[in-house]
């Protein structure tokens, strides 16, 4: 594999070899390739959030190997930027400083800071609300800052962690738009873990699924649909269905052992 990243063989098990040890990941292979906008999708607890932890370097795998243009990831670097749910912002910091923190950390200057800070705000479209403190932001206004503190330190890499789920529908929409349009004025990698099958359509360039715990690719479709995408059309609902049914035994089973879990703890209680 010579992608931008690759697993190989890549497994995860929580708290091995203790009574509350937990497979998340079982001999993961994939390869992302450099400007690729890849979506994972899943049911819940199959691991996806745990892959992006790995991708990012603040977690080590179990066995198999994770690489970066070639070379094993042992940490995090500014290369891969994993971008949360929540925009996880600094609440005392204003926008403009919350992009530029990742800078004052390198020891770049205040006056070059705050040029290249507003630069990604103005690229985000927030360069008037530079001043403002997170909680004067809307959730989508938000969600851009914490996107322009990424592209502000460099990162080649974007993880985003179901960035637009707290988000209501109709900025959620918005948000993907943005996104999309960032996406293809930076050259940036994308990997974007998502529960939407909508949005993983409308945004991927490749969609991989991952099976119920431990997490296994169960399936990797690429999206032959031109840019800018309906979401309304015969060829979106061809590909929603596929992954629809796909998922329909992954997230049965997921239930289930839910079901089982949850009938063994009460016993043990």
């Amino acid at each position: 594999m010579d992608g931008t990243l690759a697993c190989v063989g890549l497994t995860k098990v929580w708290n091995e070899g203790t009574d509350r040890e937990v497979a998340a990941l079982s001999d993961i292979d994939v390869e992302v390739r450099a400007g690729e906008f890849l979506v994972v999708i899943g049911p819940s607890g199959c691991g996806k959030s745990t892959l992006l932890k790995l991708l990012a370097g603040l977690e080590s795998p179990t066995a198999g190997a994770l690489l970066h243009h070639g070379q094993p990831i042992t940490g995090p670097h500014v290369d891969r930027s994993l971008i949360f749910q929540q925009p996880s912002l600094y609440p005392w910091l204003s926008a403009r400083d919350n992009v530029a923190f990742g800078l004052k950390l390198q020891g770049v200057g205040r006056k070059e800071r705050r040029r290249r800070a507003d630069e990604f705000l103005r690229q985000v479209g927030l360069r008037e609300f530079a001043s403002k403190l997170p909680h004067e932001l809307s959730g989508g206004m938000q969600q851009r800052v914490a996107i322009a503190r990424a592209l502000c330190v460099g990162a080649e890499i974007l993880l985003m962690d179901e960035p637009f789920a707290a988000l209501d529908v109709q900025t959620r929409y918005q948000m993907q738009t943005f996104l999309l349009d960032i996406w293809r004025g930076s050259g940036k990698t994308v990997v974007f873990v998502t529960h939407h099958i909508d949005e993983a359509v409308y945004l991927a360039d490749r969609v991989v699924v991952l099976t119920a715990r431990p997490g296994r690719v169960l399936d990797s479709v690429p999206i032959d649909m031109p840019r800018p995408r309906s979401v309304i059309g015969p060829e979106f609902e061809r590909y929603r269905a596929h992954f629809v049914e796909r998922l329909r035994a992954e997230v049965a089973r997921a239930f289930e052992e839910q079901e089982l879990v949850e009938m063994l703890d009460t016993r043990i209680k």
